[in-house]
């Protein structure tokens, strides 16, 4: 896979998301940057708890004024304007438009008292000028390009009348409906089993070849990684620690937690021979309880005292980057 990278659509600098709590403030994202070009597919790897959905969402401003808050130096740039400081209204023009998310369980996303045609025609209402009818056949559309069998029936039916992949293709047809310029897609294969997840990643794949639309894929399945995306962001407790081409990231790994996690995966064909599967031992470590210096430091075989006391710092080299004080492969 390739893209043309010309202007980032979207550029997201120094994001910093806090979380209000009884115990005091803490950070959930701390000063993420990365950019995403038209036609490009990003994931965003790690474990559960490393910030991945907290990072989507604070792009989408979709978290609770009364419980978050992002730092002033936070920066969402898009469409010539920084979205951290644009007002509800501003933020409402954009959402389901230029910028779309696909949620995790679509079941728990849909409407379980409304017919799919009517959760379809919601976006097309309030962002186009399209009449009742035009509304209709442009949701149909959106349904028949998702490849969703027998869309003109689909349409009138509800959730709980659709199997998972039909709940996820709905979902993708809502995102869509707009043509949106960003696609943040969460997680949008869990739960589902492996012939359904081959036939979303290539619907998804088809549709940004077809439409041009900048991906966020938000994922912990780095075979899915693999399949689908152009570059990876790898996240841990919060912070980015790798950030490549799927290829560097696959073939030279430069920090030991990227290395972890592709160990991790079964390889196929592979005779373990009453071996047991490489895991990374621990957790990642709660936001109140994470240690000075590097904040892998508990669950790393290299660590050295300079890893205790010193935390690194975000090393570029060319279009890559890694926050590790000893990076695999010998670089500096």
């Amino acid at each position: 896979m390739s893209t043309t990278k010309t202007q980032p659509v979207l550029q997201v600098k120094n994001l910093s998301t806090c979380f209000k709590t009884d115990n005091g403030i803490v950070t959930a994202v701390d000063d993420v940057s990365f950019d995403l070009y038209p036609g490009e597919t990003l994931g965003i790897v790690g474990e559960s708890g490393c910030g991945k959905t907290v990072t989507s969402k604070s792009i989408m401003r979709l978290l609770p004024d009364h419980i978050s808050f992002q730092k002033p130096e936070s920066q969402v740039l898009f469409g010539g304007r920084n979205l951290c400081q644009a007002s509800p209204r501003e933020m409402r023009k954009v959402r389901g438009d230029r910028i779309a998310m696909i949620f995790q369980e679509p079941m728990t996303s849909l409407n379980p008292v409304f017919r799919i045609g009517w959760q379809l025609d919601e976006a097309l209402e309030y962002h186009t000028n399209l009449d009742k009818a035009a509304r209709r056949d442009r949701a149909i559309e959106m349904l028949r390009l998702v490849e969703m069998p027998e869309p003109e029936r689909r349409i009138d039916e509800y959730p709980h009348q659709l199997s998972g992949g039909m709940r996820q293709r709905v979902m993708i047809a809502m995102a869509l409906c707009c043509e949106p310029d960003i696609l943040i897609a969460d997680e949008p294969t869990t739960a589902l089993d492996v012939t359904i997840q081959a036939q979303i990643l290539d619907l998804m794949n088809g549709l940004k070849e077809k439409l041009n639309t900048a991906i966020m894929l938000i994922t912990h399945d780095l075979g899915v990684v693999a399949q689908v995306c152009d570059r990876v962001m790898v996240m841990y407790a919060g912070r980015v620690i790798e950030s490549a081409t799927v290829r560097e990231v696959f073939h030279s790994p430069q920090h030991p937690y990227t290395r972890a996690l592709l160990q991790s995966i079964p390889k196929s064909g592979a005779r373990q021979h009453g071996r047991r599967l490489p895991t990374i031992p621990g957790i990642v470590p709660g936001l109140f309880e994470l240690p000075d210096g590097c904040r892998f430091q508990d669950r790393c075989e290299l660590k050295e005292q300079r890893c205790v006391d010193e935390e690194p710092a975000l090393e570029l080299h060319d279009e890559r980057s890694y926050r590790c004080h000893f990076p695999l492969g010998g670089q500096a």
